[in-house]
């Protein structure tokens, strides 16, 4: 849908790049966070697809965010400042669609981050039997992802570039 809106994007799969848990020290030596570092602070705008598990954003994402997140040793800067943040969640009930909420707020205030207002909240409920999305679900997602380039396409040229600040 980004390419159709004339947005360069690229799927990015955790599982290919061996992403170590978290810890604040050996990570950053690994080639996965060195690569999601380039990918993430390179970008204008960041869609993080994720399931949402016992009410929470999974904690695959809270890592990567944590790694490439992190201020640090050799001039490490976090990548994730002034970014577009849209959130595309897969869940198995309907009932958790504010469980991206922690984690917005964080990214607006720790990274001024700007969050996309329309999450795509897809539940096992909002499937055909045909495994075609239903159509509300698709009009959704279709207007989350609209939403996400036109900003991304506004904010593109602002003036200022943020960093730690309270």
């Amino acid at each position: 849908m980004l390419r159709e809106l004339g947005h360069r994007s690229s799927v990015v799969d955790l599982a290919d790049y061996g992403l170590p848990a978290f810890d604040n020290d050996r990570i950053f030596d690994s080639d996965g966070f060195a690569a999601l570092h380039d990918v993430i602070s390179s970008a204008d705008g960041i869609v993080l697809a994720f399931p949402i598990y016992n009410w929470a954003p999974a904690a695959t994402v809270k890592s990567l965010i944590e790694a490439t997140g992190a201020t640090g040793e050799n001039g490490r800067v976090a990548a994730w400042f002034d970014k577009v943040v849209t959130f595309v969640c897969a869940a198995g009930l309907p009932h958790s669609y504010m469980a991206t909420g922690a984690l917005g707020q964080s990214l607006m205030l720790d990274f001024k981050c700007v969050i996309n207002p329309y999450t795509a909240y897809i539940s096992e409920r909002d499937w055909e039997p045909s495994q075609q999305l239903k159509i509300d679900r698709t009009a959704r997602l279709s207007k989350t992802m609209t939403v996400h380039a036109e900003l991304s396409d506004l904010l593109s040229a602002r003036g200022y570039r943020s960093g730690w600040e309270v």
